[in-house]
């Protein structure tokens, strides 16, 4: 008996017959309705009945929402290696993670050579295979900066530039049937996929062998390869042999083949829709409650907690790994793994973890967090990893990545209140908000967090309209240190509710958030170049006319480095938006002439566009990002003095990345203790990024000290502990450990800005 403990999949093997270019579409289509995961088709280039099955799925790919597409499998006998890859990656970043990829050495020679590919014994495309799977994976290793050299016998890339990464850790899977291919399968593939009317008895259960043993000869767990299988066969009224027969037949069968023979992917091979339908309602279902109740009898490990001997033995110290709860470790990233390169970093900060949990739910949250604390390491909370101050990474602890908790839903239609998942990022709720005319203020970036952003400030772009991301949240969910789950708004733990507006990663894991959107038609953004050789002069007639400007524009200024001949210049990122209508072209155009009279102007470009077309849904692929220094501050206003010490921090070359962000306008309007970020009268916010801390806080200190009036700590490396105070000032500060000590009274959520709860 062979349950290697994956996941059920159910798809279909759909014939790309063109005869009726749409009837593979409509099959797809009816296989996503039925609730099926996964589509497939046939690849025979050279078939001219037949689809290009690129093509298809491309085009299935845009007519689906949720099903996943793959060959079934791709002839790699007349395409190139690194053309597939780049290929396979943009479908699946197109699709949104929706693409797998299998793969074949290539059969039908004769009929592929009069199509020009190179004819090839059998043992060649086995070799050809295997060197197409080392370009394959070395394309999608993007974080790898080195050119992809492979000199194989059949394909070679000699330099090649890496990239892109899928949008998920894409498996290839291989369809195999010979004792070399199967070996290959064991030893480098992600999943097996023959089809069952080509084995005699007893043949899966000897490419099962073969399989694990390569496996196990490669330093990996048989699991690491999911078994699949193309079913044939036919449901019917009446028995007449093997996956021939009733329902009942077909749910024995495969309930078999899923404990006795580690098959985990079950794919029908009709073009019926009727069979479709029986397959998708009536067997899946069944076979699925089967197989969960023997495992749960079992006591099935997980395949993802099943790990070989390389991937143990990059295990960390001081983390009981074989302790983790089943359905934490299903998902759970360790060093050893493919994804761990993917999931280590956040944007700008490189990081080690020993662990990444990845929790679909808040039941999962608490779990993690009951079982972190009973480890011997730091642990980190991620929202989506884009913070500057980077606290969502560390090395050699667990991190607990909240982006499998990523719903964006209405709850309300008339208060406009979303509830929206701390995983999610702001580009993805700009997307679903826009069709409404909805928009909630988020920084100046979709791929930040929502979790992280929602819970220490919101500076963005319709800052000066709205306020800050924190003034709009209305309720959150929160799993504190002892595991409660609570719901905290003005009603409920307010004193909770407060101290999540400003400070919440101190305070608990905030699993959701609701938040009362405004009513924002298209908006105006604007790109304007200036000259900033007179940078003090510029900088303090911008912010006058920003603190002037109507509420509805925000302006953003960016200071980059002056390199050795060129013209200092300084570019503006500007919003300019209205409160329940589009925003009106010519009074944006007016205001717009304003701000570029601070400098001599040296481009300009604006567009009306949704606001989602400002803080658009980016796919994160973060590798580190160079660690930087970093320092912020905020300033009540660009006056003569302040735009001079800006003006000497450049000077001093310590910051390579300098910005200012227009804050005040509706943000000012909060009272300063009606929420735990208490800085109400300041109208910019200065953040810099240096390659040296020492040296940019020397820098910082002499000129920016002097002026600057409080901190917005999500911008900030600097760890001195005065950091806190410019942050929190009195009372503000002693309220927060005194809420401290109710909720996390042992300090377990410290690597966040770190508040020490108030002594009994």
């Amino acid at each position: 008996m062979t349950d290697y403990g994956h996941d059920l999949l159910f798809g279909t093997f759909i014939t790309p017959s063109n005869s009726d270019p749409q009837g593979p579409v409509r099959l797809a289509r009816l296989s996503e309705e039925l609730g099926l995961d996964l589509v497939t088709f046939q690849d025979h280039p050279y078939q001219p009945a037949f689809l290009d099955t690129w093509t298809l799925m491309t085009w299935v790919a845009a007519q689906t929402q949720r099903i996943h597409i793959s060959a079934n499998v791709l002839n790699m006998g007349i395409r190139m290696p690194a053309h597939v890859a780049r290929s396979a990656a943009s479908l699946d970043l197109l699709s949104g993670g929706r693409f797998e990829l299998g793969l074949g050495s290539g059969g039908f020679n004769d009929a592929a050579v009069a199509m020009g590919a190179e004819r090839r014994t059998p043992a060649q495309s086995v070799t050809a295979l295997e060197e197409a799977l080392e370009i394959i994976r070395g394309v999608w290793d993007a974080d790898n900066r080195a050119p992809l050299r492979v000199h194989g016998e059949f394909h070679q890339v000699d330099g090649a530039k890496r990239g892109p990464a899928p949008a998920h850790d894409m498996p290839i899977w291989l369809g195999a049937y010979k004792p070399r291919m199967l070996r290959i399968t064991g030893a480098q593939a992600d999943g097996w996929l023959p089809s069952l009317p080509y084995f005699k008895e007893g043949d899966l259960a000897r490419a099962n062998a073969i399989i694990d043993e390569a496996a196990q000869e490669a330093g990996r767990s048989p699991s690491a390869v999911r078994r699949l299988l193309n079913l044939g066969g036919a449901i019917t009224d009446r028995s007449s042999g093997p996956m021939q027969g009733p329902v009942s037949q077909w749910v024995e069968e495969l309930t078999r083949m899923a404990l006795d023979d580690g098959v985990s992917g079950f794919i029908a091979t009709s073009d019926d829709p009727d069979q479709m339908r029986a397959f998708a309602l009536e067997v899946a279902p069944a076979v699925r409650e089967a197989v969960a109740a023997e495992r749960r009898s079992a006591g099935t490990v997980p395949a993802a907690a099943r790990r070989g001997a390389a991937a143990l033995a990059a295990r960390r110290p001081g983390i009981d790994y074989d302790s983790l709860p089943p359905e934490l470790a299903a998902r759970a990233v360790e060093p050893g793994d493919r994804e761990y390169g993917s999931v280590r970093h956040n944007y700008l900060r490189s990081g080690a973890p020993g662990l990444v949990l990845r929790p679909q739910d808040v039941d999962e949250v608490a779990a993690g967090l009951a079982w972190v604390q009973k480890q011997d390491v730091e642990l980190a909370v991620r929202s989506a990893g884009h913070g500057i101050s980077g606290r969502s990474t560390n090395d050699g602890g667990v991190v607990l990545s909240m982006r499998g908790l990523r719903s964006v839903e209405v709850v309300d239609e008339a208060t406009r209140r979303v509830r929206i998942g701390a995983g999610a990022t702001w580009g993805e709720v700009a997307e679903v908000l826009a069709p409404r005319g909805w928009a909630i203020t988020s920084g100046d970036y979709g791929g930040v967090g929502v979790g992280g952003l929602a819970t220490t400030g919101g500076i963005g772009f319709l800052g000066r309209l709205q306020g800050l991301t924190i003034d709009h949240v209305v309720a959150a969910e929160v799993v504190t240190a002892d595991g409660r789950v609570l719901h905290a708004s003005r009603d409920e733990h307010p004193d909770l509710f407060w101290a999540l507006r400003g400070a919440g990663g101190n305070m608990g894991v905030v699993t959701w958030l609701e938040v009362e959107a405004g009513a924002v038609g298209d908006v105006v953004f604007s790109q304007m170049t200036l000259d900033a050789t007179d940078t003090a002069g510029l900088l303090e007639t911008w912010g006058a006319t920003v603190e002037a400007a109507p509420r509805g524009l925000t302006s953003f200024m960016i200071l980059p480095p002056t390199r050795r001949g060129q013209t200092p210049m300084a570019q503006l990122l500007t919003v300019f938006a209205a409160e329940g209508a589009d925003a009106d072209p010519d009074e944006a155009i007016a205001q717009l002439e304003l701000l570029a009279d601070a400098g001599p102007l040296l481009g300009h470009q604006a567009q009306l566009l949704p606001y989602s077309g400002v803080v658009r849904r980016e796919d994160a692929h973060h590798s580190g990002g160079g660690d930087p220094s970093a320092r912020s501050g905020l300033l009540a206003h660009l006056d003569q003095d302040t735009s001079r010490a800006v003006e000497r921090l450049l000077g001093s070359g310590e910051s390579y990345f300098t910005a200012i962000r227009a804050t005040g306008g509706a943000t000012n309007d909060v009272a300063p203790d009606a929420t735990a970020y208490p800085h109400r009268h300041q109208n910019f916010a200065l953040s810099a990024l240096g390659g040296d801390q020492g040296r940019l806080n020397q820098a910082w200190d002499a000129e920016i000290g002097p002026v600057m009036d409080g901190s917005y700590l999500s911008f900030d490396t600097d760890s001195r502990p005065e950091r806190l105070l410019e942050a929190f000032p009195e009372p503000t500060f002693s309220r927060l450990r005194a809420v401290k000590a109710v909720y996390d009274p042992s300090n377990v959520f410290r690597t966040n800005f770190p508040i020490p709860p108030a002594e009994s």
